[in-house]
C-alpha cells in the first residue's frame, strides 16, 4: 500500500495581509501530480483543511477542486477536521461522499468506523481510522464511558456536587473530572484498538490532529490550551502501523517513521524560514513494515530575514536572492529612517515585516539602556513629533505640531479630572 500524508493546508490563510491562495493552489497542483505519478493508493489530509471555521468561498472552491482531482487519480482520499476547522461544516457530507472513495470526517462519535481499503499488493486490507481533532470539552462526553453506579465515588465528586448544587443542577459524569487532551485521545484510541482486533489482521492507519509530546512547535500554530496540558503521550498511539498526524507545522517524527507529522505545504510564519515543506510518501509492506520518503514540494515564495542599516540593505548586491522572497527586515539604523518600508519595497517588493533594532541590539538589553534613558527624558511632545515623522515619512510642520500640542493638552486635562 502506498499512501501520501499531508496536513495543515490552512486554505484561505494570509501572510502579513497577503493572500496565499495562489501559492496554495500551486501546492495542490504539486500534490495531485505526485499522487498521479507515484502510484499512490491513499491520500490522507490530517486536519486544518481551512484556516478558520468560516473560510472564504475561494478557499472552499480550492478544497473541492483538490479533492475532486485527487480522487480522479484513482486514490482514495481521507481527510479530518483540525482545530482551525468547523467539524460539523467539514464533515457534513461525509456519509454521502464515502461510497465515492472520499471520506471527510468531522464526527468524533464515528472514530471506530474505519475506511477499509484493499491494496494492490495483495496483502491484508488496510483499516484507516479518521480521528478528528478532539476538543476535550466536546469529545469527552461522547467518548467517556458511562459511570458505574456501583463504583466507589470519586474523591473530588463532593466538591463538584457542591458546586453543582449551588448552581441548582446535578453533576454529570464529565464534571467529576475535567479531561485533558491525553486522556480524551486515549479514550478514542482504546476504542479504535478494540475495533481493530476484530478486523482479521488488517493493517492500520490512524489519521489524527493533535500535539504529541516532544514535538517541535513554531509561531504559526494556534495553541490548543495554555501550558502543556494539550500534550498527548506517543504511547497513546501504540499498536498502529502508521499514525498520520496534523497540527505541528514542521515535518517531524515522534516514534521513528511510525508516528509522524507531514508539516504544512507552505511556510506560514517567519519561524518556518528554515523548514523544507514536504509531504510523506509511505510504502506499507504486507506485514505493516514502513518505508518512508519525505518529498519536498518546492512551491511558494521562500522566506528571508535580513538585517542591517537601510542603506546597506538597499545597496548590498549579495541580497539579490532575497528580492523574490517574503522578507523580514531588521533595521539597525540609530533612528528609524523615514518611509523605511516603502523604500525597502522598491527593492524587496514582498517585504512583509519591519523591525527596528538600533545598533543591532535587542530592546531592553544593556546596549539599549542609553537610548531608553533618552526616550524617558524626552517630553511627550518630542516623542509624539518623532512618532509622527516615523509614520508619515516627513517631519511635522508648525501646523501639525500645533495640533499635536492641542491634543496632548486635552489628554492631560482629561487625566487631571
Amino acid at each position: 500500500m502506498r499512501l501520501l500524508h499531508t496536513s495543515d493546508w490552512h486554505l484561505g490563510r494570509t501572510f502579513h495581509g497577503a493572500s496565499l491562495l495562489d501559492e496554495q493552489a500551486q501546492a495542490v497542483d504539486r500534490i495531485v501530480e505526485m499522487v498521479s505519478e507515484g502510484s499512490i493508493e491513499l491520500v490522507v489530509v490530517a486536519g486544518d483543511l481551512y484556516d478558520r471555521a468560516f473560510p472564504p468561498a475561494e478557499a472552499v472552491d480550492l478544497f473541492g477542486d483538490a479533492i475532486d482531482r485527487l480522487r480522479s487519480t484513482g486514490a482514495a482520499v481521507v481527510a479530518i477536521s483540525g482545530n482551525h476547522d468547523s467539524s460539523i461544516r467539514v464533515g457534513v457530507h461525509d456519509r454521502i461522499l464515502a461510497p465515492t472513495g472520499v471520506t471527510i470526517r468531522g464526527d468524533v462519535s464515528r472514530a471506530t468506523e474505519p475506511v477499509m481499503l484493499e491494496s494492490a499488493d495483495g496483502g491484508p486490507p488496510v483499516a484507516v481510522y479518521p480521528l478528528p481533532y478532539l476538543d476535550p470539552t466536546l469529545a469527552g462526553p461522547i467518548l467517556a464511558p458511562e459511570p458505574d453506579p456501583d463504583a466507589d465515588p470519586d474523591p473530588n465528586s463532593d466538591v463538584d456536587a457542591a458546586d453543582a448544587a449551588e448552581e441548582g443542577s446535578e453533576p454529570d459524569a464529565t464534571s467529576r473530572h475535567r479531561l485533558r487532551h491525553d486522556e480524551v485521545t486515549r479514550l478514542a484510541t482504546d476504542r479504535i484498538r478494540a475495533d481493530l482486533t476484530g478486523r482479521n489482521g488488517a493493517r492500520s492507519v490512524v489519521v489524527a490532529h493533535t500535539f504529541v509530546e516532544g514535538g517541535v512547535i513554531c509561531e504559526s500554530e494556534r495553541e490548543l490550551t495554555v501550558g502543556n496540558i494539550e500534550h498527548v503521550g506517543v504511547d497513546a498511539f501504540a499498536g498502529f502501523d502508521y499514525v498520520a498526524l496534523g497540527h505541528l507545522h514542521g515535518s517531524q517524527e515522534r516514534d521513528g517513521p511510525r508516528v509522524a507529522y507531514s508539516g504544512t505545504p507552505l511556510p506560514y510564519s517567519f519561524s518556518e524560514e528554515d523548514h523544507v515543506k514536504s509531504v510523506r510518501v509511505v510504502e506499507m509492506a504486507t506485514d505493516g513494515a514502513l518505508a518512508v520518503e519525505v518529498v519536498p514540494l518546492g512551491v511558494g515564495r521562500s522566506l528571508r530575514t535580513i538585517e542591517g542599516t537601510l542603506d546597506d540593505l538597499l545597496g548590498n548586491a549579495e541580497l539579490v536572492d532575497a528580492e523574490p522572497a517574503r522578507v523580514r527586515v531588521i533595521l539597525t539604523d540609530a533612528h528609524l529612517p523615514m518611509q523605511a518600508m516603502a523604500r525597502l519595497r522598491d527593492r524587496f517588493p514582498f517585504a512583509a515585516e519591519l523591525r527596528h533594532r538600533p545598533g543591532g541590539v535587542e530592546p531592553g538589553s544593556i546596549g539599549a539602556t542609553e537610548r531608553d534613558a533618552a526616550d524617558r527624558a524626552a517630553s511627550p511632545l518630542e516623542l509624539t513629533v518623532r512618532f509622527w515623522a516615523e509614520q508619515h515619512g516627513t517631519a511635522a510642520g508648525a501646523a501639525e505640531a500645533e495640533l499635536l500640542t492641542t491634543a496632548l493638552d486635552a489628554v492631560n486635562r482629561s487625566v487631571e479630572r
